[in-house]
């Protein structure tokens, strides 16, 4: 990504690289036919990328669906402008329907309760549901045995909701050398498809996500619904290792500061709260202005690492709510106002969001999401 002169009256701001954006989509565009909807999921904050601007880009390089989390996130996203198709993945309260078929929202719909709920509530025109299957996560939807009395309840209260799509979720797609629960899945999957049409229903088809998506191309149905890799992060390293010759994915987001102060140390000093880490040399230090509030993981005291003027640099002791100190020794002639890069880069960097996930055993998708929504994101 090119560099960039600080922003003004910002102690630190998240860039957005819509090159690489745009890479990712094409990525995705050519792993499916041109007859299959793409589904940019952006629930979350768009996994730290900012809800609203990461989906206008999606109608700029031509998502068909928004998926998002909950009304919360559609009603922002409607209330922007954003006119594309939205649905809402998790649960939605009984007293939000009729918003949502106001603002032409589709809903996800996985117990009897929420259709029962959608039965006995007034609405001016049918809510658009999405039905849900529980095909072997375990988490949401309805299971095998329910199929029957899923298609009985439909042919009762079909002028309350029009079915707009059926679909699952993959529990282990995201391990080349495990397909069996997948395609285990996906013969279940098929039951319900199968008994669908046979009652003349005829909705979107949908089950992939990212890693599905690139593993297992007889499961992209009518529609793929592409989260994490959107956004230039692989899914999991198993799929990196075994399409990293085929695929190239691009980062997006760069996570940056700036030094704010900077003190030359003895050896012997002890660092931060708790007096956790002891200089074993004459160091110099700085303070960078964010801390695990920011959404920078405490995990990281003492081990993680930043970026100022291209050297890492290792945090010392504590991570603060506010602050981090990191060792800037190694940088030649620091000064107050030399850019940070916090978080961003290739998946191989320390620094990246794989990089900082493996520092702590984590998951990238936690160190992304959980940046704060309140920090400025810059599309460049």
């Amino acid at each position: 990504m090119a560099k960039n002169t600080k922003p003004m009256g910002l102690r630190t701001w998240i860039e957005i690289d819509r090159k690489a954006i745009s890479h990712n989509v094409d990525v995705f565009k050519k792993l499916i036919s041109p007859k299959v909807k793409l589904m940019a999921v952006v629930k979350s904050n768009a996994y730290g990328h900012g809800l609203i601007d990461f989906s206008r880009e999606m109608e700029k390089l031509g998502a068909d669906f928004i998926g998002v989390d909950s009304m919360t996130e559609a009603r922002a996203l409607r209330r922007e402008g954003i006119v594309l198709p939205i649905l809402v993945l998790g649960y939605t309260m009984p007293e939000l329907f009729a918003e949502a078929v106001e603002n032409d929202i589709s809903l996800t719909v996985s117990t009897f309760e929420t259709l029962d709920a959608i039965s006995k509530t007034k609405l001016t025109k049918p809510l658009k549901i999405h039905i849900k299957v529980d095909t072997g996560m375990h988490r949401q939807g309805f299971m095998l045995n329910d199929l029957p009395k899923v298609i009985k309840n439909f042919q009762f209260s079909i002028f309350n909701f029009q079915i707009e799509g059926l679909y699952t979720h993959f529990a282990s797609a995201k391990n080349p050398a495990f397909p069996k629960d997948t395609k285990e899945q996906m013969a279940e999957f098929l039951k319900w498809i199968f008994a669908f049409r046979k009652a003349g229903l005829h909705p979107i088809i949908h089950a992939s996500a990212t890693a599905g998506a690139m593993l297992f191309p007889e499961s992209h149905f009518d529609m793929v619904r592409i989260g994490i890799g959107l956004y230039g992060l692989w899914p999991a390293p198993e799929v990196r290792e075994y399409l990293k010759e085929k695929i190239t994915l691009k980062p997006a987001l760069v996570w940056k500061s700036f030094i704010t102060e900077i003190k030359r140390l003895p050896a012997g000093s002890r660092i931060g709260y708790d007096l956790t880490e002891e200089l074993w040399e004459d160091s110099t230090i700085g303070i960078v202005p964010i801390g695990y509030w920011h959404g920078y993981p405490r995990a990281l005291s003492s081990i993680g690492r930043v970026l100022v003027r291209g050297k890492e640099c290792r945090v010392l002791g504590r991570v603060s709510m506010d602050m981090l100190i990191v060792d800037i020794s190694g940088v030649l002639k620091p000064k107050v106002g030399d850019e940070v890069v916090v978080m961003g880069g290739s998946e191989d960097s320390p620094v990246s969001a794989m990089g900082l996930a493996r520092a702590i055993d984590a998951s990238w998708y936690e160190v992304a999401t959980r940046l704060n929504p309140l920090i400025k994101r810059i599309y460049r």
